[in-house]
């Protein structure tokens, strides 16, 4: 009985002291991450006035559209917190629930977004036209593609959730992902305040 208390607390310790380096990796994953978005701020603040003859940032962003975007995120940054809330508890159906919810409002965000591109690139406002332009969709493209990693990244752990359930390894993951997710969430709030409220304010 001694012994078998004794491989558990080793198991226990182990898995501890695994979870430890893994999430010391990922911070600093985050903090590189940072590094990266710091640097594209600090780019689409240089060039933000270098129109070249063609749209500022007050005439092409519809405030609006990107309110409703804003929303969307942060609401799945709630949802994705309601997740974890009910992954403390191990309410596997429940954690499955608010990811799919989570996915939903996080892909619709990233199709709003490209229906923005999209757009912009059709009127012939795309990255090539202006330095501006350039930064502008160089920054918010970049969050695109994180956005992107983490709906990839939740849709596998949606499916690992059904077939394999609350194991530690999933808890581990989704813990990172819930991470990686609110991160995201923080840069959108910058890249809405200082690019699109910034941008249609200072005409």
């Amino acid at each position: 009985m001694a012994e078998n208390t004794l491989v558990v607390n080793e198991k226990v310790q182990l898995e501890y002291d695994g979870d430890n380096k893994v999430f010391l990796g990922f911070w600093i994953y985050i903090m590189t991450d940072c590094v990266l978005f710091a640097s594209l701020f600090a780019v689409y603040a240089v060039l933000h006035g270098n129109t070249f003859g063609g749209p500022s940032a007050s005439e092409i962003f519809n405030l609006p559209y990107v309110m409703i975007e804003t929303l969307l995120l942060l609401t799945s940054s709630f949802t994705c917190g309601l997740a974890m809330i009910s992954l403390q508890n191990r309410q596997a159906a429940k954690v499955r629930l608010f990811f799919i919810i989570t996915f939903i409002l996080g892909l619709s965000f990233l199709v709003m977004e490209i229906k923005e591109f999209h757009h912009l690139t059709t009127i012939g406002d795309s990255w090539t036209r202006s330095g501006f332009l350039s930064s502008y969709f160089t920054l918010v493209g970049t969050h695109g593609l994180h956005i992107s990693v983490g709906l990839i990244w939740m849709a596998v752990m949606i499916f690992r959730i059904k077939k394999t359930k609350l194991t530690h390894a999933n808890i581990r993951r989704m813990k990172m992902l819930a991470l990686f997710w609110h991160f995201l969430d923080v840069i959108w709030i910058f890249i809405f305040s200082l690019v699109y409220l910034f941008g249609v304010l200072n005409k």
